[in-house]
């Protein structure tokens, strides 16, 4: 048996700090396979985010680590995310919405002093219409947002506190500590 691998101390630490944060209650998160081809070292974590027992979104954060840099990246470590949500229709449908997802991860980013350069990346939303054998609920709304991001050091404790706070955006949820009222009006009301 060949004796393990050392991996770089950069990422190391990089992964160490992405692997002891714990997240609000409402999100789960879960080490997955990362891409092999995009960098010579790589982790993954995925999340679901739960509301009421359901699964309102789901996201990606991978870490790449290319110890001799990436000229695009201006780094040698770049995050990229990918988070999804179905969303109302009214709000999937607004014209606002691209530009206030792009915000949900910029100010998450910010409120964690979570320190950035070269960030990119795509907000999509959509609407979908099912038919024929497909036919179920009415149209539904999604947003995706697609995301990538060269931490400036190697501590990411606070990219991933970022990172969920975005996913709680984008699932709708309530701030830490606040409790969402309930869509539900007792019987009898008008």
């Amino acid at each position: 048996m060949a004796p393990p691998i050392a991996l770089p101390e950069t990422f190391a630490r990089a992964v160490a700090g992405l692997r002891s944060t714990t997240p609000r209650p409402e999100i789960t998160l879960e080490e997955v396979g990362a891409p092999q081809r995009l960098a010579p070292y790589a982790f993954a974590l995925a999340a679901t985010v739960l509301r009421d027992d359901d699964e309102v979104a789901t996201g990606r954060l991978i870490l790449l680590h290319n110890p001799v840099g990436h000229e695009a990246w201006q780094g040698t470590l770049r995050l990229v995310t990918y988070v999804t949500a179905e969303l109302e229709v009214d709000l999937a449908a607004d014209p606002l919405l691209p530009g206030v997802g792009w915000t949900w991860l910029t100010d998450a980013l910010d409120a964690q002093d979570a320190g950035h350069r070269a960030i990119g990346g795509t907000v999509t939303q959509t609407m979908s219409t099912r038919f024929g054998d497909l036919a179920g609920p009415p149209t539904i709304g999604d947003i995706e947002i697609r995301a990538s991001w060269t931490p400036i050091d190697d501590d990411l404790t606070p990219h991933l506190h970022g990172w969920c706070a975005l996913l709680a955006s984008t699932a709708g949820l309530p701030p830490p500590g606040v409790t969402a009222l309930s869509d539900r009006r007792p019987a009898g009301a008008a």
